[in-house]
């Protein structure tokens, strides 16, 4: 006999419920929280049907479920997960009710359809790990632009001028004369052995001489308060703290890759950051039984639409996550 246990996730506590290969259910649904007491709770409940041919299943709905499949991993049992886009479609399918106990049978009975599910195992978490840290840096990426682009208004306010100074944006010079000076106006009042100072990189200086940029600044129609001021010095400090983040991130993702060593980095153009965001996403290739699932899953698979005498050629579906397509 076999038995399929499914799992309905949630935030606080979880819905489980037991049947069999031919539907009968042998427990009720039932909650356990989401603590250390419930998962054991879950264990003993169920404990005389992980004795035969079993498998427990779960929808993939986010980080709720993480520590209770690390449990469940511990204990050596078989866990599926599900695309919770299958499980709403058995739903609909036999217009169930959309709750947690209902949930939790439906899921067990979708484990008899292993085509709606995959099988974890303890490396799955090797790519969670890499799929939180890619995410992260993508989170990083975008804060980080949004800054730059609230800074670039800062400049064109206090010192319009002041992009044209220099040969690259957001150098360490560039960032530490705004951070330090802030305005046009505030330039243009600095002593000049300062201001040579402040331009000295690595006891070089660089293109700009202080006396251009100071020369600049008194001919600049900027203008500048203390607000604005303000803005520009935190912002600054807020691009170098993100930058700094992004390093360390970057440096414990390219690690995972050189540990991975996927032939994904074969490919012309894919470094290490790109590889580890495809691969966080898609997991590993060895569980797509074709290079047609990995396609599928990328959404870069085109339809014909059809209905009636309307036909749309090439339809792409676009269901892959976000990450994946950044």
């Amino acid at each position: 006999m076999r038995y399929f246990i499914g799992i309905d996730i949630s935030k606080f506590k979880h819905t489980a419920a037991v049947i069999d290969q031919d539907g009968v259910v042998h427990i009720e649904p039932f909650d356990f929280d989401n603590d250390i007491i419930g998962f054991n709770s879950f264990f003993t409940s169920v404990s005389s049907f992980i004795q035969d041919d079993f498998i427990i299943g779960m929808e993939d709905t986010g980080h709720y479920a993480d520590n209770l499949q690390k449990f469940l991993l511990s204990k050596n049992l078989k866990v599926a997960m599900f695309n919770p886009l299958a499980t709403n479609h058995i739903r609909l399918a036999f217009n169930l009710a959309k709750n947690d106990r209902l949930d939790s049978l439906t899921i067990a009975s979708a484990l008899a359809m292993p085509r709606l599910y995959r099988i974890i195992e303890d490396e799955h978490f090797t790519y969670h790990e890499i799929r939180e840290l890619s995410r992260y840096h993508q989170s990083l990426s975008k804060t980080m632009n949004r800054y730059k682009n609230r800074l670039q208004k800062f400049i064109d306010i206090a010192f319009p001028e002041f992009n044209k100074l220099f040969d690259t944006k957001y150098s360490k010079t560039y960032l530490k004369i705004l951070k330090d000076f802030q305005s046009a106006q505030n330039i243009a009042n600095t002593d000049i052995r300062t201001l040579r100072k402040a331009l000295l990189s690595k006891g070089r200086c660089v293109s700009i001489t202080a006396e251009e940029l100071k020369s600049a600044a008194r001919d600049s129609i900027g203008h500048s308060h203390t607000a604005l001021d303000l803005e520009i010095q935190q912002t600054v400090e807020m691009i170098e703290k993100i930058d700094s983040n992004l390093n360390i991130v970057d440096k414990k993702i390219e690690e995972f890759s050189l540990q991975l060593n996927s032939p994904i980095l074969a490919i012309p153009g894919i470094s290490h950051i790109s590889a580890m965001s495809i691969l966080s996403e898609l997991g590993d290739f060895t569980q797509y039984e074709s290079a047609k699932k990995i396609i599928k899953l990328s959404g870069t698979n085109p339809y014909i639409y059809e209905s009636g005498t309307y036909r749309l050629p090439l339809y792409l579906p676009y269901r892959l996550s976000f990450f994946f397509v950044y």
